[in-house]
């Protein structure tokens, strides 16, 4: 059982100086591109041994600018939350995770001090893996090159990596999940990913109107901008028992019963009640059913949830788990 990675959240670390390998990105839903890097990382570390370190931002440096900006419309849709990106990385065996916070400090920050602060007296570097355009520094004028050259001043070597593609070519990005996750493509979103797209999260007090009405849920927050389309879905409920749990689910904001209330995640459980409040359970999605909808009446509702329960079992009936 790999240990627990060592969480950061300012540099320089407090307990080590252990010489680091380094990666650096937002690694939103850790996807199939990002495992490659995160497998180099390990090999390289393991072989010079190195702590094997992420470097990421909180928030989102697009979402910051956006906000600063007043521009809400240019923050780009969230793939996974903090708690299943940490999580995630931890799967792929990075030791070391610094969850640098994105301000106006670091936004300011020049592409030298960003390397010397950060890099050198922040995580003792000696080894770095970055994409071949990545860009760093007030102004993003931090490039390769200056890495490289501040490499060779500071004792750390410097290695690329280009953009990975799958076996047909096409190339995997965040930016390809959040179109998959935004139309519903459970399939091709489990391609790029390499497993099902997931929402963890505890299990939360909701209006208890699904119990009144036949159909009790579990409620779990997710992101303000989640990737993924609002709507209804086949589901699996990790966590709660030692077996999944075949469900139905709703993501959105329940525009029938409730008036600019937040996004959350509504899942019912197929022919199983327990009590899950407090408890931590990943809801794994499986196919898209129908988009999110105001019905005129509860009656309404109720005959369309009826027939989302029906098609979830229709579902597991041809599919199984």
């Amino acid at each position: 059982m790999k240990a627990s990675p060592r969480i950061y959240r300012t540099l320089p670390r407090f307990d080590t100086q252990r010489p680091s390998a380094v990666t650096i990105g937002n690694f939103d839903g850790v996807h199939r591109g990002h495992q490659a890097i995160l497998a180099r990382l390990h090999e390289c570390a393991e072989q010079r041994n190195l702590a094997a370190t992420v470097m990421t931002f909180d928030p989102h440096p697009r979402a910051y600018f956006a906000q600063r900006g007043q521009r809400p419309e240019l923050i780009p849709t969230q793939i996974s939350s903090l708690r299943d990106k940490l999580q995630a990385l931890h799967t792929h065996r990075a030791e070391q995770l610094i969850l640098e916070r994105f301000d106006q400090a670091l936004a300011d920050m020049s592409a030298d001090d960003f390397i010397e602060r950060l890099l050198v007296h922040g995580l003792n570097t000696r080894w770095l893996l970055v994409g071949e355009d990545f860009r760093y520094g007030h102004k993003r004028t931090g490039d390769v090159d200056l890495l490289r050259r501040a490499g060779q001043r500071h004792g750390f070597d410097v290695e690329t990596i280009a953009d990975i593609a799958d076996e047909h070519g096409h190339r995997i990005s965040s930016s390809e999940v959040r179109t998959a996750l935004a139309v519903g493509n459970q399939l091709r979103a489990t391609h790029l990913l390499g497993h099902r797209y997931r929402i963890s999260g505890h299990v939360i007090h909701g209006q208890k109107l699904g119990r009144s009405i036949g159909y009790p849920t579990l409620n779990v927050r997710v992101p303000a901008h989640c990737a993924a389309r609002s709507g209804v879905y086949v589901v699996l409920a990790h966590g709660l028992t030692d077996h999944a749990i075949k469900g139905v689910a709703s993501l959105g904001v329940r525009p029938t019963i409730s008036h600019g209330g937040r996004l959350m995640l509504e899942t019912h459980l197929l022919d199983c009640q327990l009590n899950a409040y407090g408890k931590l359970t990943c809801i794994e999605f499986l196919e898209f059913l129908r988009d999110e909808e105001k019905f005129p009446d509860l009656p309404t509702m109720i005959a369309a949830i009826d027939n989302d329960v029906q098609s979830a079992r229709d579902y597991f009936a041809l599919h199984g788990l």
